[in-house]
């Protein structure tokens, strides 16, 4: 008779985040490539120059995982401790509803946007008007005006 062993239950991997290169389409759904578009952003290459490019790149950032350039770009005042990644999600598309001033000229702006995820598979949207402000020169997230 031969005795039967059993192995502790390993916890299922948790899925990765798809792999983003920089001839990749850049997910936030500008006609470039990631290097050419978020990219430069998350590698420090460049600042966004206008609060709808850093929204687009922290929509990015989000895709990609990029919890250091998440927290880089949020204002320190409102900046949580992490960003935490749920391995369910995975974010599907942006739209760019509307923008209000945020460029070279100005000290303040607001992105009303759409962004669109899957959770377990279940497809779902977050809307929501964000505000952003310079802080030393560059670009960063304050807060969210309003979330649906």
């Amino acid at each position: 008779m031969s005795r039967r062993t059993s192995r502790p239950r390993q916890p299922a991997a948790a899925p990765q985040a798809p792999r983003t290169t920089p001839a990749s389409p850049c997910p936030c759904g500008l006609a470039a490539t990631y290097g050419e578009c978020c990219g430069r952003f998350h590698s420090g290459g460049a600042a966004a120059p206008t609060c709808e490019a850093l929204m687009r790149s922290r929509y990015a950032a989000f895709v990609v995982r990029d919890a250091a350039y998440l927290l880089r770009t949020w204002h320190p005042e409102t900046r949580p401790p992490g960003v935490d990644f749920d391995p369910a999600m995975r974010w599907t598309g942006l739209e760019i509803l509307a923008t209000t001033e945020g460029s070279a000229f100005h000290t303040t702006g607001t992105v009303t946007f759409r962004a669109h995820y899957t959770d377990g598979g279940r497809p779902d949207s977050l809307h929501e008007h964000s505000r952003f402000v310079r802080h030393e020169g560059a670009w960063v997230y304050a807060t969210a005006v309003f979330v649906d």
